[in-house]
């Protein structure tokens, strides 16, 4: 089993900034990829950006050029530099992790949540 602890949520004003951080631990084998989710009020849980074992990232057209994520050196910790925040940012941001507990033996785990207030 693998377990996300998230930090770094609060209420920020509008312009302001905010740094998201995830830790995973467990029995990882080999991580694939490393993200983060958004689930605003009344809406579906949508991707905000994630990062692979490779490095490589893809952000959502929403917060490209304001939001960046990136990785630790171990890879079993993932973060999301939050700039520019707009009221519309306003969420719960859930981390996700997937990846290998042993060959063939997959998981898919999720963080507990922390919320996102940009509001004046």
């Amino acid at each position: 089993q693998v377990q996300l602890v998230e930090s770094g949520g609060g209420l920020v004003q509008p312009g302001g900034s905010l740094y998201l951080s995830c830790e995973a631990s467990g029995n990882i084998f080999r991580m694939v990829a490393m993200g983060w989710y958004r689930q605003a009020p009344g809406k579906e849980r949508e991707l905000v950006a994630q990062i692979n074992a490779g490095g490589a990232t893809h952000t959502a057209d929403s917060v490209k050029g304001r939001f960046t994520v990136s990785r630790g050196d171990a890879q079993n910790t993932v973060y999301l530099q939050m700039n520019s925040l707009r009221s519309e940012d306003t969420a719960v941001y859930y981390c996700n992790a997937r990846g290998y507990y042993g060959p063939g033996s997959t998981f898919d785990s999720w963080g507990q949540g922390t919320q996102v207030t940009v509001s004046s």
